[in-house]
């Protein structure tokens, strides 16, 4: 039973040794992460006990990635894109439109043309009327071609084009931030899945040293069985606490593997990219002032932002609508060339203004008008209550920060007291005041504390990055 002890010891008292070393990476306070780097880098130097491969993925190179190969912010960097071409396309509305139309044909019939006497006038002798009898004129069959040409510059139009450009420049505002809403959706999910790979490395390496711990314990128990210096149930205990330890390490890897599949798909590569992860940045000072975060999130927040551009949209919907009382006035000049007979004009042209205009339509503008002005108040309500939305979520999220942080300190605490929980039953053990099954109950409490405390570190990080989301500055 001796050996038992000596060697069980031997086997956990390195996570005990030092009660300044956290399990979770290293991590000692909630602001920053400075053993989680050198464990990482500790654990790359030496090939880990993970078997991770692949590139050292930081949390910024990560977000960089997301941000320039994300196949959903890239589509929302097109519909930019679409909107500023469509506006150039509407700019060209402003300048003369020119039509050519030419149509080459075959005459299938002839053309006559019959001119009563004095069709033109009679005039005095010896003149007379012309034509002095009834005369008829034919262009027999055969290929012409008819040429149309038009050139329309507008001009009280203009004002209407305008009104359209302007409100095309806010559909491009709003397309913007729908871009930014992408962005700092896609930032915060990249953050979400890498704080989860985190984790789970983190407890794969610490499962991993629990299996070597607990399977050296059933070599020493199995031996101490075989010499009748132990008992069979002992035996039995030991192995079905280490068939739980390598289902967690098997269930952990799996989930990991998951986890890093799902950031590969976030980040817009193969999902089998291989790759490892490090610590997490600083907190922002921003996290502590709930007013300040109040009002950054009012003043940059995309949707709220797009919200607000909603309502401007709506006002120069109502403007066109009104452009539609102007006449549409144009400055023209034409050019016909038809198939006529040879003795007639063979073309005609003209320059003058084109009016347009729709004198009665019934009481539809006015009710058109006033749908819109409802529209407009609709998206003004929309607006304000966004804008309490907003704040709600603000102080959701900072509260939840808020418990995510105390709760960092609680799950520290018993961790500690888990650790001196399993030093004293270790202390009773040796002095054969303690069963093993006691022991094997205060380690497992130990392995519980210590996950716990994991998790509270990772729903830590994930508060914050819903926090920033809130404010707007996710981006």
């Amino acid at each position: 039973m001796l050996r038992i002890v000596v060697v069980f010891t031997l086997s956990i008292t390195p996570a005990l040794a030092d009660d300044k070393a956290p399990l979770f990476g290293g991590v000692t306070h909630w602001t920053s992460m400075p053993a989680l780097a050198q464990a990482y880098q500790a654990r790359d130097t030496e090939g880990g006990r993970t078997g991770a491969t692949g590139e050292l993925l930081t949390l910024d190179h990560a977000i960089a990635l997301a941000l320039q190969k994300n196949r959903q912010v890239q589509n929302s960097t097109l519909d930019v894109e679409k909107s500023s071409d469509q506006i150039e396309s509407s700019k060209t509305q402003q300048f003369p439109q020119i039509k050519l139309s030419v149509t080459p044909a075959y005459s299938l019939s002839p053309i006559d043309l019959t001119f009563q006497q004095g069709a033109f006038g009679t005039f005095p002798a010896p003149v007379g009327p012309v034509p002095a009898s009834e005369t008829a004129l034919s262009t027999g069959r055969g290929y012409s071609t008819a040429i149309s040409a038009s050139v329309v510059q507008p001009l009280s139009q203009l004002y209407k084009i305008g009104l359209s450009i302007d409100q095309l420049g806010v559909g491009s505002d709003m397309s913007r931030q729908d871009l930014r809403n992408q962005r700092q959706t896609i930032v915060n999910n990249v953050k979400q899945a890498y704080f989860a790979v985190l984790q789970s490395q983190s407890s794969l390496e610490a499962l991993s040293e629990q299996v070597d711990s607990t399977r050296e314990l059933v070599r020493v128990v199995t031996e101490q069985t075989a010499e009748q210096t132990a008992l069979q149930p002992t035996l039995l205990q030991a192995k079905a606490s280490l068939a739980q330890a390598e289902y967690n390490v098997g269930a952990t890897r799996h989930t990991l593997a998951s986890q890093k599949e799902n950031l590969n798909y976030l980040l817009g590569r193969d999902p089998e990219t291989p790759f490892s992860v490090r610590e997490v940045p600083p907190a922002t000072p921003l996290q502590n002032d709930l007013a300040a975060a109040r009002e950054a999130a009012l003043r940059q927040r995309p949707d709220l932002q797009k919200a607000r551009l909603n309502i401007k949209y709506a006002d120069y919907n109502v403007s066109l609508k009104r452009a539609e009382y102007i006449p549409d006035v144009s400055l023209v000049y034409k050019y016909v060339a038809p198939v006529t007979s040879d003795v007639l004009p063979q073309s005609i042209s003209y320059v003058g203004l084109e009016f347009s205009w729709d004198v009665f339509d019934w009481g539809e503008k006015q009710h058109d008008i006033a749908q819109l002005e409802r529209a407009r108040a609709q998206a003004q309500n929309s607006a304000d209550d966004l804008a309490s939305q907003v704040v709600l979520n603000v102080n959701s999220t900072f509260r939840k920060l808020e418990d995510a942080r105390n709760f960092l300190k609680v799950a520290e605490l018993n961790r500690e007291a888990a650790r001196a929980q399993l030093q004293v039953t270790m202390q009773s053990f040796r002095q054969q005041t303690a069963l093993l099954k006691d022991l094997l109950s205060a380690q497992a409490s130990l392995a519980q504390a210590n996950d716990q405390y994991r998790q509270s570190v990772l729903a830590f990080w994930e508060a914050r990055s819903s926090f920033e989301q809130a404010t707007g500055t996710g981006d």
